[in-house]
């Protein structure tokens, strides 16, 4: 299992940083999902990439609502003054690949999943929808959703920059 987890690793990163937009996020939820792969192994019958890309999702989405639950509490008044949340991410240094990563971000989470999973991972149609736990037809549909809208951002993009 080590030896398939260690290939697993970059891909996994990949999609780990899809999902975060930050590459210390990034790093900090592929821990958090290697720990508990180490700690648990795939259920019977669901290969280890399968059951990988489906625990860093899960973290991720823990991860977001216990985010939400502190901000919440951070806007109540109750909490001392001036405490300043901070939650801007680092901006990537190469020009092109920050405005993909811009684009991705503005894409709603169902879709930047699939297109990380499909495009950047290379999983076919029915090993994203065995993952994500959804229809196959699902996945098609926000994969070309995804698609149309990527490919509008990027387009926007220079426009913006030059303005």
């Amino acid at each position: 299992m080590h030896h398939e987890l260690t290939q697993l690793l970059p891909g996994l990163r990949r999609f780990a940083y899809s999902l975060t937009g930050s590459v210390p996020e990034a790093d900090d939820l592929l821990q958090g999902t290697v720990e508990k792969l180490l700690r648990r192994a795939p259920p019977d019958g669901v290969g280890l990439d399968r059951w990988a890309f489906r625990v860093c999702r899960n973290l991720w989405i823990d991860e977001c609502r216990a985010r939400k639950v502190r901000q919440d509490a951070a806007r109540k008044p109750e909490l001392s003054e001036g405490q300043v949340v901070d939650g801007e991410r680092q901006t990537a240094s190469e020009i092109h690949l920050g405005q993909v990563d811009a684009a991705m971000a503005k894409l709603p989470e169902g879709q930047r999943e699939i297109i990380a999973l499909v495009a950047i991972q290379g999983l076919t149609y029915q090993a994203v929808a065995d993952a994500l736990e959804i229809p196959r037809g699902t996945v098609m549909s926000r994969l070309a959703r995804a698609r149309a809208a990527l490919s509008e951002l990027l387009k926007s993009e220079p426009a913006r920059t030059q303005a």
